[in-house]
């Protein structure tokens, strides 16, 4: 008989089988059986009302400006962390993880302190005409502080691995620090750069706690569809909940599928390369 390389492997697969089912599918097929008892006519209803568009309008581009600054931020911090050495590194580098371990409701409280009108950071911007929050911006903020881990992590370890002699080599042909970066380090980083954004907005379209404190959640202007979602089970609507809810679910279906073949294509080109 051949020898398993893992032994225990039937029934370590099937624990893994009931956890998932448990865990993730039977929640997620509950969240569509309750929005499919909707009939097409409700259910288009409810979520193309004036309301929910309004939701999901703030939501998506509230989340694709902080994946976007957190491309740029997480990416610099990343190579930071990885490339030099200066004292309190160690430090940074653990303060990274902070929003993991943060209740979202206490990052929630923080953030609008301190950018309140009368906080900290927020009596700064007040005086240059910046209002940070009850405002769209201040969504940005809070969803930028709770999904930057996702960018840095995921980018950090690639960069650590990344052999010191590629840079070498391109420096030996002539190539300037941008032409390397662009052409040698970037396409090198790219299927780690995707999932770290895919995961950001993810995070971002699903955040809930460290927004509702700050976001002033005015209906048509700053309430994101995961409260909407919330009033809606107040108001034991539950129908209503899951079919709002439904649309998150897929778009982030929809946004994984795009993400894993734009991955497998950059991972075939860099093993070409």
């Amino acid at each position: 008989m051949a020898r398993r390389i893992l032994p225990g492997f039937p029934l370590a697969l099937g624990i893994t089988l009931v956890y998932v089912s448990i865990i993730v599918v039977l929640p997620l097929g509950a969240l569509v059986f309750k929005a499919a008892s909707l009939g097409f006519e409700d259910y288009w209803r409810i979520v193309s009302s004036p309301r929910a568009v309004a939701s999901y309008r703030v939501t998506a581009l509230s989340a694709l400006a902080a994946t976007a600054f957190n491309l740029v931020f997480g990416m610099a911090l990343a190579w930071v962390l990885v490339r030099y050495r200066f004292p309190g590194r160690r430090f940074i580098d653990a303060l990274v993880d902070l929003p993991f371990a943060l209740p979202t409701a206490v990052a929630g409280i923080a953030l609008t302190t301190l950018f309140a009108e009368n906080g900290w950071f927020g009596a700064v911007l007040a005086q240059a005409g910046i209002k940070v929050a009850y405002t769209p911006l201040g969504i940005m903020v809070a969803m930028a502080f709770t999904s930057l881990p996702f960018i840095v992590r995921t980018v950090q370890p690639v960069l650590e691995d990344l052999d010191p002699a590629l840079e070498e080599a391109a420096q030996t042909l002539g190539g300037s620090d941008r032409s390397i970066f662009l052409r040698v380090i970037l396409p090198l980083l790219a299927p780690a750069l995707l999932a770290g954004l895919s995961l950001s907005f993810a995070r971002s379209l699903g955040e809930f706690g460290a927004i509702i404190f700050i976001a002033g959640n005015q209906p048509m202007s700053t309430e994101i569809t995961a409260l909407l979602a919330f009033i809606r089970l107040e108001e034991y609507d539950y129908q209503a909940a899951a079919a709002i809810a439904s649309v998150l679910l897929i778009t982030a279906f929809l946004m994984l599928a795009i993400t894993n073949i734009l991955q497998a294509r950059a991972l075939r080109y860099t093993a070409r390369g």
